[in-house]
């Protein structure tokens, strides 16, 4: 078994340290762009009534010159709907402050991403074999997720949430669980600990995802039933797309996070069997993540077939959120059993 590079390990934490900074930074510059949300979309009506200016003039041409009629010109509406688009393209708009905390959220990446594999090479290992590793390269993968659907996709609306969370990771895992390179405890040195692990991580990263859609849809819901009532509606919620939109975007990357947690669970099963020879053995670590795959089941139920749309299915969604945090901040320390491996005192 290769020694612990100690330095690299040093260099690894560093790092780490480095990400979280500028993951906080971006968080604060995606809330700043939030908080301007009334600006900005100030800002995008005037650019469309220019543009709607401009279509009349030209209209008014055309009729000069014996074209159609005024009233049968094209003219662009300044509509709250030209501020979002609800197939989560890019419409146009520059949104300057959000771009900017993108770059920030790259940047804290590519450190995050060498943090992660300089810890990986430094103990010669896959970097999940504890709760500080579980939690690092689970914010990673999260991070690499929200900015590869950015390639395609206008997320710049999830970034406060998504971003948000990545703090909280980075700190719960530095702060809760700190643990120093070692080597992997005899029962983790499996290649199934490369496939289970690494399976379970990404399905966690799509379920945060598609709980910041959740929170935002409910958030959208209640904004709609208060412009009815005649009230204020929230500006920034004017830049995210309309709660239906959200919820068909959260059932589809739910229903890939649940194939991927399926896997996850048939997986540990075969691995048990092979560590322990029994394929179920009662564990609360494995009874919970049953219990999250009954809840994302019954999610995905409920809404193809029971008709559960809207609130209903954004609540569970969260709440399926919800047992996946207590699975893994709970059930790991308070609950010692055959998957005690948090690397922290008293696991």
């Amino acid at each position: 078994m290769a020694p612990i590079n100690v330095e690299l390990a040093e260099l690894s934490d560093l790092f780490m340290l480095l990400a979280a900074f500028v993951y906080t930074v971006a968080f604060i510059v995606f809330a700043w762009d939030m908080a301007q949300s009334s600006k900005t979309i100030r800002q995008v009506e005037a650019d469309l009534a220019k543009e709607n200016a401009r279509e009349q003039a030209k209209a008014k041409q055309l009729v000069g010159a014996g074209g159609p009629s005024i009233s049968e010109a094209p003219t662009v509406h300044a509509e709250a709907d030209d501020l979002v688009d609800d197939d989560l393209n890019y419409v146009g708009n520059k949104r300057p402050i959000a771009n900017v905390a993108v770059a920030l959220t790259i940047f804290a990446a590519a450190l995050h991403t060498f943090a992660v594999v300089a810890r990986s090479v430094a103990a010669s290992r896959v970097p999940w074999g504890n709760m500080y590793e579980f939690a690092t390269t689970g914010a990673l993968l999260i991070a690499l997720v929200y900015l590869a659907l950015l390639i395609k996709k206008d997320l710049r609306f999830l970034g406060t949430v998504v971003v948000g969370l990545i703090v909280l990771a980075m700190n719960g895992a530095t702060i809760g669980f700190p643990t120093p390179v070692a080597h992997l405890q005899p029962a983790l040195q499996s290649y199934w600990l490369i496939i289970h692990v690494s399976v379970a991580v990404l399905s966690t990263a799509l379920f945060t995802l598609t709980f910041a859609m959740s929170v935002l849809q409910l958030l959208q819901t209640n904004a709609t039933k208060r412009e009815a009532e005649g009230k204020t509606k929230w500006s920034f919620l004017r830049m995210v797309p309309s709660a239906i939109a959200l919820e068909n975007w959260s059932y589809r990357l739910n229903a890939i996070s649940f194939a991927m947690w399926t896997f996850t669970l048939v997986a540990g099963a075969i691995w048990a069997e092979a560590a322990w020879g029994r394929y179920w053995n009662w564990d609360t670590k494995e009874v919970w993540t049953f219990v999250i795959w009954v809840i994302y089941a019954g999610y995905l139920h409920a809404r193809a077939t029971r008709g559960w749309t809207g609130t209903r299915a954004a609540w569970l969604s969260i709440i399926g959120y919800a047992a996946v945090i207590f699975n893994f901040a709970v059930v790991n320390v308070f609950f010692p059993g055959l998957h005690s491996y948090a690397g922290i005192p008293g696991s």
